[in-house]
């Protein structure tokens, strides 16, 4: 270490000011003193005897101070020598200071090059962060979650953290956790599984892509409901699969033909299709468990808002009336508790579930632990259910609204479907309207509606809009109604003109 003479620190440290505690001031002016350059690296400190007599502070202020910048990296001592300003001080490795000869990049970078995936892979857009309004879909009514409720389990759960929570879980996910999700799906939604059969994910998402890489290759197809959730699509393709639709009639996703044999997966949403929010009925999906059967196809079964269901007697999930193996059912909570928490699961039949922890190792691991066992403690404890019991009662209200209010304000401009389930339903527009014209027109009045044209790959006979209740009041449903009426009317005037 280089010595650079001892300094007097009483030239260099300012005065004490009134009331300040001795170690406290004397650490941080010490620390502030090395790190503007005043103490150099290699700078020799008083003893400590001399240092206390010239800073008017006890010699074991000076001691404390002296050990507590060592174990922070700012001082040194050598035996026999004295106290140093280290050479290399802590804060110089966390920071890289650009020099003003550094290199510049005069040319624009030239095209990287990306695999097959790479330049296959498109956007999925984000939900909007703006404040929520009608009629904004897919999002559940986040202001009546119980935050504090939450707060309270998750902290209790942090006072109970072990060094196994520390350490990290299975690749498939948090053993209580799944449990808890095996127990509560074989309840609410007639699956029959083993917690061994269930990976936790971070949502349906992930859970499209783990099946994506395991069952597809480039060329393969895939089977999906037109019009349909465009995640789906777009997590496909991006593994270089070929699309091929599913029309839908009033029984819900049709069975593929006898042409469809080569198709390797089918994705559907039976217990409340998305976005045209028809149930599947049960004569369907055994036909479509049978067809996979027969094919040797697998069905992705999509139950990403089933826990809210207003009416109808429930019929219980694909998955529960396979008995062959050939349905993957995949589910989430950021429907049913918050879009930010992120996870969710996907049941495997029992011969696949080496492959997907496999995968699952190599790439994603496991999610986030403390959440994991901060949902198994919300559920266990029995206000998962009691939450979702809650929300269906509220959703119900806001639906019923939304009904009552379109029939007195939209009768003649929108023909509200019938819906069973979910946090949405669609309303049909009249008069062959355009549904993304009458979106932008509602826009110009606060009012969110999505055109159902969106999620098609090919044109649909008649367009509809997406329409959320979930999410907003009775107050703001009834605003929304209003505004929707007026932009409707406007779009069909200025339709009439043009066809003139």
């Amino acid at each position: 270490m280089t010595r650079a003479g001892t300094v007097d620190l009483a030239l260099i440290l300012p005065e004490r000011p009134r009331g300040a505690l001795a170690f406290r001031w004397l650490c941080s002016t010490l620390r502030e003193a090395i790190l503007d350059g005043r103490l150099r690296p290699g700078t020799q400190l008083p003893a400590s005897r001399d240092l206390a007599a010239r800073c008017h502070v006890s010699r074991g202020t000076v001691v404390a101070t002296f050990d507590q910048m060592k174990v922070e990296g700012y001082l040194s001592a050598r035996v026999g020598s004295g106290t140093f300003v280290n050479t290399t001080l802590p804060d110089s490795l966390l920071s890289v200071v650009r020099g003003a000869n550094a290199p510049r990049m005069l040319h624009a970078p030239r095209p990287r090059r990306l695999s097959a995936l790479g330049r296959r892979v498109r956007p999925f857009p984000s939900p909007s962060p703006q404040r929520t309004r009608a009629f904004r879909a897919n999002l559940p009514a986040l202001d009546l979650f119980p935050t504090t409720l939450w707060a309270q389990v998750a902290g209790r759960r942090l006072r109970r953290a072990s060094v196994d929570m520390l350490r990290g879980c299975d690749a498939m996910g948090y053993e209580p956790l799944r449990r808890a999700i095996a127990d509560y799906l074989y309840t609410a939604r007639g699956v029959t599984c083993q917690a061994a059969q269930i990976a936790i994910v971070s949502g349906v998402q992930e859970a499209l892509d783990l099946c994506a890489q395991l069952f597809l290759d480039p060329g393969d197809r895939v089977a999906i409901e037109e019009p349909g959730y465009i995640g789906a699509a777009l997590a496909f393709e991006a593994h270089g699969a070929r699309l091929c639709s599913l029309p839908l009639d009033s029984e819900g996703a049709v069975v593929p033909d006898s042409r469809s044999r080569d198709v390797r997966l089918v994705y559907v949403t039976p217990a409340h299709q998305f976005p045209v929010g028809i149930s599947m009925s049960l004569g369907r999906r055994l036909a479509l468990i049978e067809w996979a059967r027969r094919s040797g196809a697998l069905i992705f079964e999509d139950d990403y808002d089933s826990e809210f269901r207003y009416a109808g007697a429930p019929v219980p999930a694909m998955q529960g009336l396979d008995r062959d193996g050939v349905v993957l059912f995949a589910g989430s909570f950021s429907k049913v508790l918050f879009p930010s928490m992120r996870l969710g699961y996907l049941v495997v039949p029992d011969d696949l579930v080496d492959r997907v922890s496999a995968l699952k190792s190599v790439s994603r691991k496991f999610e986030p632990l403390l959440e994991q066992a901060v949902l198994a403690d919300f559920i266990a404890d029995g206000h998962f259910g009691r939450h979702v019991r809650r929300m269906r009662e509220v959703y119900a209200v806001r639906l019923a609204v939304l009904i009552e209010r379109a029939q007195r304000s939209l009768d003649g401009l929108l023909d509200i479907s019938d819906v069973e389930a979910g946090l949405q339903t669609v309303g049909w527009l009249r008069d062959s309207l355009n549904g993304a014209d009458v979106a932008k027109a509602a826009a110009d009045r606060a009012v969110e509606v999505i055109p159902v044209s969106r999620y098609a790959r090919r044109p649909a006979p008649r367009e509809g809009l997406l329409l959320g209740f979930a999410a907003v009041d009775e107050r703001e449903i009834e605003r929304g109604v209003r505004e929707l009426a007026i932009a409707i009317e406007r779009c069909r005037k200025s339709t009439a003109t043009r066809r003139r």
